[in-house]
């Protein structure tokens, strides 16, 4: 849940240049097949971000962005000090977005659009991405480019500089969010603005998931209307662990996230323990690609200790749940669909997001034969698909 997009204009600006080196173009021998398995892996529950001019959302790919807390002196002191490279990469317009997400892929810690200023074709557009400095930049690229079928390597420019603050700067891109008159996303550094409403306290960069990216504000909003006091609740991919921890925070009785990631469930632990959420309240799982449980914890400190057998035995249970949510990918949501829905109850709510609006029609054909009384939501071009699980002869 990488994770509120930061601004374009941070990574443009945040460094002072005093090197630049041009890369021209080269061609490849042939694209790189075998390096595909490795972007069908990587953030298996994580919605895939669509371009807007602003950088993409993302499962925290840099360890620097894993030091937003607060309560992290020395390790924040340490980046800080830190130098990084800025690449500047042009490409095609109708490969910039699988490219972006190939680089993200093989270790660049952004990447963000805009159009060229110096550009002589309309056809091309900049990639901005940032890398550490011990990173092989052209490796990446290579590796990236090739891993979607690129014969030519695009051209690009680094530029190395100084550390310019970055989390002073990147913690200053982070705002609270407002999904609703009384319900909040407040990053932890910063002071809610009404102290009154439900607030989430979030350590943003961590995992997908800071209530920014609209798959996320879909399901909470979604959430929101159904919470009415006592319900079980699952989160299916639960990133930083906000919709969990919504849940409980609007009545719920008890909330289950499970997740291919075991730096998700760090992340869901911290936040929970920033919010007062305990073990008794939320479990958290650790499961394969299959969504078989591998270990379930439960703690308030925001550390992995140990194995909980009651989370194990939690997720391992069908039709436990009132309401089931799953804000992944398009592919496990249509690989897994009976799977996810066979843990709601008969007439529980299944909701599940991470999905583009053009993608909906695949959705809808999938889970209809599970759910009835199906309804859409859509915001800047992603979907959320909610509907009751049926109730047969046999529930």
């Amino acid at each position: 849940m990488l994770m509120a997009s930061l601004r374009n204009l941070l990574f443009r600006r945040v460094y002072t240049c005093s090197t630049t080196f041009y890369i021209p173009s080269l061609q490849l021998v042939r694209p790189t097949s075998a390096l595909l398995p490795s972007l069908s892996t990587l953030g298996h529950f994580l919605p895939a971000p669509r371009i807007s001019g602003q950088a993409k959302e993302w499962r925290c790919l840099s360890p620097l962005l894993a030091s937003f807390s607060t309560s992290s002196e020395a390790s924040t002191n340490e980046a800080s000090a830190s130098s990084y490279l800025s690449v500047r990469i042009r490409c095609r317009k109708d490969v910039a977005d699988m490219l972006s997400d190939a680089l993200l892929c093989f270790g660049a810690s952004s990447a963000s659009m805009d159009e060229p200023d110096d550009c002589d074709s309309t056809d091309e557009i900049s990639i901005n991405s940032i890398f550490t400095e011990c990173q092989d930049v052209g490796a990446c690229i290579s590796n990236a480019a090739g891993s979607i079928g690129l014969k030519d390597m695009p051209s690009y420019v680094v530029t190395m500089g100084e550390h310019c603050d970055w989390i002073k700067k990147t913690q200053e891109s982070f705002h609270p969010v407002k999904i609703s008159e009384d319900l909040w996303i407040v990053p932890e550094w910063r002071t809610p603005p009404d102290a009154q409403a439900t607030n989430i306290i979030l350590n943003p960069g961590l995992a997908f998931g800071t209530g920014d990216h609209p798959t996320t504000k879909l399901c909470l909003v979604l959430l929101y209307s159904l919470i009415k006091g006592g319900e079980f609740f699952l989160d299916y991919g639960t990133g930083s662990g906000i919709l969990g921890i919504a849940a409980l925070k609007l009545g719920a009785a008890l909330s289950v996230g499970v997740d291919v990631d075991p730096q998700a469930i760090r992340s869901a632990l911290q936040n929970a323990a920033l919010n007062n959420v305990g073990p008794q309240e939320m479990q958290l799982c650790l499961v394969d690609s299959m969504g078989n449980p591998l270990s379930a914890v439960g703690t308030t400190d925001g550390n992995v200790k140990g194995q909980s057998s009651h989370g194990i035995r939690l997720v391992a249970e069908k039709e436990k749940f009132d309401i089931v949510m799953a804000n992944i990918l398009l592919n496990p949501l249509m690989e897994m669909a009976d799977h996810i829905v066979s843990y709601a109850k008969p007439g529980a709510v299944v909701g599940v997001s991470g999905i583009l609006s053009e993608q909906l029609p695949q959705i809808e054909g999938r889970y209809m034969q599970f759910l009835e009384g199906m309804s859409v939501s859509e915001m800047d071009g992603w979907a959320c698909l909610s509907g009751r699980k049926r109730i047969t002869k046999y529930s």
